[in-house]
């Protein structure tokens, strides 16, 4: 079931999804300041083109520079996206096959606002990143 929700959820707004995170990634990455967040946008990118059967995780050994990191993050990026996982999610709850990539989309916006100190984990290893 996750392959054909994955299948469907590319097809519809995990690619454009993906382009948004790929076009942030590229932007921050061009000056030696955003590249760790160049590289959580990347990261973050592959979790909204499959997100199905993964789940994000907070990690306990993230400290303060990625409270900091995440601030800046929100500035920077991070409330566009937010804002298209918004708007994708909403349309996709419209129909009654949506409504489960919906509920997708609204599970990626707070990964989208804050993405520095968490992990993208398999649903069957909930655990693994604390």
């Amino acid at each position: 079931m996750k392959t054909i929700l994955n299948i469907i959820w590319l097809v519809l707004s995990g690619f454009w999804l993906f382009l948004g995170y790929l076009a942030a990634g590229v932007i921050l990455c061009i000056t030696i300041i955003g590249i760790p967040f160049g590289i959580a946008s990347f990261r973050i990118g592959l979790y909204a083109l499959w997100p199905f059967g993964y789940m994000a995780v907070e990690r306990r050994d993230a400290g303060a520079p990625s409270c900091v990191g995440n601030v800046l993050w929100l500035v920077l990026a991070g409330w566009w996206l937010a804002l298209a996982h918004i708007a994708t999610g909403i349309a996709q709850c419209l129909t009654i096959i949506g409504i489960p990539l919906g509920i997708a989309n609204f599970k990626l916006i707070p990964v989208s606002l804050m993405p520095l100190g968490r992990e993208i984990v398999p649903t069957d290893q909930p655990f693994a990143g604390r």
